[in-house]
C-alpha cells in the first residue's frame, strides 16, 4: 500500500462516523483521530494557499490540541507550541500549503503511534470531498449514510450526552447542541449532507455505507469496506465499545456493535417514538425525495397543528441562536454557508 494513503470517513453529523472510525482504528495499520475539523474551521478553501512558518506553528499546535484534548474540551492551543514548532522544522523558513501540512501532520501522527494509514472521522468533511480528492490522490474517503429520522432523534438527545457517559463534555457544549436542534434546521442540514456525498456516488476513491447494513450485517459491510481500501479485513475490527449514543447510556466494557441501534425513532410507530409527529413529519416532508432514493421509506400521519406551528414560529429564532453559537466553528462564513446552501437550491 502507498505510505500516503489516508482515510476520510465522512457524512452527516450522528450518522455512524465515529463508531466508523473506531472500526477502522482497530485495524493493525490505521490510526483514527478524533474530530480534526480542518477543513472550514481551520482552514478555508477560499483562504490564501500558502502560508508562512508562523502561521504554521499555529495551524500544528490547533490541530495537536485537538486531537490530543477533543474538539468539544476546548483545550488551549498555545500548550502545544513548542511541539508545533519541532514539527514545523522540517518546512524551513519558505512559504508552505496548508493541505501539505495537515497530510504530512497526518501521517505523523500515525506514525507515532505505530500506524501508517491516518484516519480523519470528520462528518463535515462531506461538504469537503471535492478538495479532499484533490488535494490527496492516494485518500479513500468512507461516506456514512443513517435514516434522517434517526438523526433527528439523536441530534434532538445530543445534548444529554452529558449524563450519558459524556461526563467530560462542557456544559457550554450540553447548551450548544441543545440551541442547534429543530427538526427543520437538522432535517436541511441532512439534506444537503446527503445531496453533497451524492455528487460522488460514482467516484471510485469514495464508497457510500449506510449505517442500518453496519449493525445488522457488520462482518460483511466492514469487509467490504476493507477491500475498498486495500487492507487485509480481521474480526478484531468489529470490537468497539458500546459508546457515543444519544440514546442510551454508555457501556464501555460491552463490546461489539448493537443492531438495535437501528430504527430507534420508529419505536411502535408514533405512540412511543421519542419524536413527535410534528418532528417527523418536517423531517420527511423536506427530505421526501432524497429518502426515496436512499430506500427510506416515508410513514403517513397527520401531525399535530400545534405543535407543527410552534416548530414554524421558533425556527427564525433558533436558526440566528445556533449560527450565534457557532461562529467560533467557521473559519470563513460566507465560504461554509455558501457550500450549504448550494446543495438546496
Amino acid at each position: 500500500m502507498n505510505s500516503d494513503k489516508m482515510l476520510f470517513v465522512v457524512g452527516n453529523s450522528r450518522s455512524g462516523t465515529t463508531m466508523m472510525g473506531r472500526i477502522l482504528g482497530n485495524h493493525p495499520d490505521v490510526f483514527t483521530f478524533g474530530e480534526l475539523h480542518f477543513f472550514g474551521q481551520l482552514w478555508s478553501p477560499a483562504a490564501e494557499s500558502e502560508i508562512n512558518l508562523s502561521e504554521a506553528e499555529d495551524l500544528v499546535s490547533k490541530l495537536l490540541c485537538l486531537q490530543r484534548e477533543g474538539y468539544r474540551t476546548h483545550g488551549d492551543p498555545h500548550s502545544f507550541i513548542e511541539e508545533a514548532r519541532s514539527f514545523c522544522k522540517v518546512f524551513s523558513n519558505h512559504r508552505i500549503s496548508p493541505v501539505e501540512i495537515f497530510s504530512k501532520f497526518l501521517l505523523h501522527e500515525a506514525n507515532l503511534n505505530g500506524k501508517s494509514i491516518p484516519c480523519d472521522q470528520t462528518p463535515r468533511n462531506i461538504f469537503y470531498i471535492n478538495e479532499i480528492l484533490k488535494s490527496y490522490p492516494e485518500c479513500r474517503i468512507i461516506n456514512m449514510i443513517r435514516d434522517p429520522r434517526d438523526v433527528l432523534l439523536s441530534q434532538k438527545q445530543k445534548w444529554k450526552r452529558r449524563f450519558l457517559g459524556g461526563s467530560d463534555m462542557p456544559i457550554k457544549e450540553s447548551f450548544r447542541d441543545w440551541i442547534n436542534y429543530h427538526p427543520i434546521t437538522i432535517s436541511k442540514i441532512w439534506n444537503t449532507a446527503i445531496s453533497a456525498g451524492d455528487k460522488y456516488l460514482c467516484n471510485e476513491r469514495m464508497i457510500s455505507i449506510y449505517f442500518e447494513d453496519l449493525l445488522v450485517k457488520p462482518e460483511v459491510t466492514v469487509s467490504h469496506i476493507c477491500e475498498f481500501i486495500g487492507i487485509d479485513y480481521t474480526s478484531k475490527m468489529l470490537e468497539v465499545p458500546q459508546v457515543g449514543s444519544s440514546v442510551n447510556t454508555d457501556r464501555p466494557k460491552q463490546m461489539g456493535i448493537n443492531p438495535k441501534r437501528a430504527g430507534k425513532w420508529n419505536k411502535n410507530r408514533l405512540k412511543e417514538s421519542q419524536l413527535n409527529s410534528a418532528e417527523l413529519y418536517f423531517c420527511q416532508k423536506i427530505n421526501d425525495k432524497l429518502m426515496k432514493k436512499h430506500n427510506y421509506n416515508p410513514i403517513s400521519f397527520f401531525p399535530n397543528l400545534l405543535l407543527f406551528l410552534l416548530y414554524i414560529f421558533s425556527f427564525p429564532v433558533k436558526l440566528i441562536l445556533a449560527f450565534l453559537s457557532n461562529l467560533d466553528r467557521i473559519k470563513n462564513i460566507r465560504e461554509t454557508l455558501r457550500r450549504r446552501l448550494q446543495f438546496l437550491i
